[in-house]
């Protein structure tokens, strides 16, 4: 049974990483030791080792040490046998191409339909859903597939952002950008908030945090859910 946290960011204005979501993760990763770590978003091309140690700081807090996947000559076994799992954020292409090339969607679904614990911020978050094509990324890279887990029956738009009354900006919004991916796609979009997440047991899923998300249906009007409310597309 799916056991999962998609988050919408790592890190909220004012507070450290992971700091907010730290009282949910002690006890969602209850009894976890040890915890793999996939840094393969590199958020601003960052290394590997020094996004490992961000994450072993903020998980020293709650007593889980943290292995990067980039240590494990084999990355399949590493997902295989990880008591538990967190993606970061970052580039979401640069993620899925690196997920691609070391061949490891097929089993990453595997265990986490099976229950390994799972937690996604950002990019994280991105590749739970049917697709990665609401992601706000570069195409820095080009993956072979845009095609993601699946764990969830629609899209993440991660940092979603509301208009700005009086702003000045002239470029789309992220509404805008959402209905441009309705024109030619079927699958519903969350508009996730900074500071909200998901919690996912089996197939029910929980809006969590301090602000509502909106949804995005393809030929409907957004709708506005309210945090403690369950999801259904």
């Amino acid at each position: 049974m799916k056991n999962m946290i998609i988050a919408s960011t790592s890190t909220v204005f004012g507070s450290g990483y992971l700091e907010y979501l730290l009282p949910t993760l002690k006890a969602h990763f209850k009894n976890v030791k040890t915890l793999l770590f996939i840094p393969y978003a590199r958020p601003s091309g960052i290394l590997y080792d020094a996004y490992t140690t961000i994450a072993k700081k903020a998980f020293a807090f709650i007593d889980i040490n943290v292995e990067g996947i980039h240590e494990f000559k084999n990355p399949k076994n590493a997902i295989e046998n990880a008591e538990a799992i967190f993606t970061g954020g970052g580039n979401t292409f640069e993620l899925v191409n690196q997920l691609y090339k070391n061949d490891i969607f097929s089993i990453f679904k595997q265990v986490l339909e099976n229950g390994t614990p799972y937690l996604g911020t950002s990019a994280g978050s991105n590749i739970c859903g049917i697709s990665m094509m609401n992601t706000n990324d570069m195409p820095i890279v080009y993956p072979p597939s845009f095609l993601t887990l699946g764990c969830i029956p629609f899209n993440i738009n991660a940092h979603y952002l509301d208009p700005e009354k009086g702003s000045k900006h002239m470029g789309e919004t992220r509404e805008t950008r959402i209905k441009e991916f309705h024109v030619f796609n079927e699958t519903p979009v969350l508009g996730l908030r900074e500071g909200s997440w998901l919690q996912v047991s089996g197939d029910c899923i929980i809006l969590k945090g301090n602000y509502s998300a909106r949804l995005f249906q393809q030929n409907q009007e957004p709708l506005e859910l309210e945090s403690g409310v369950e999801v259904f597309v």
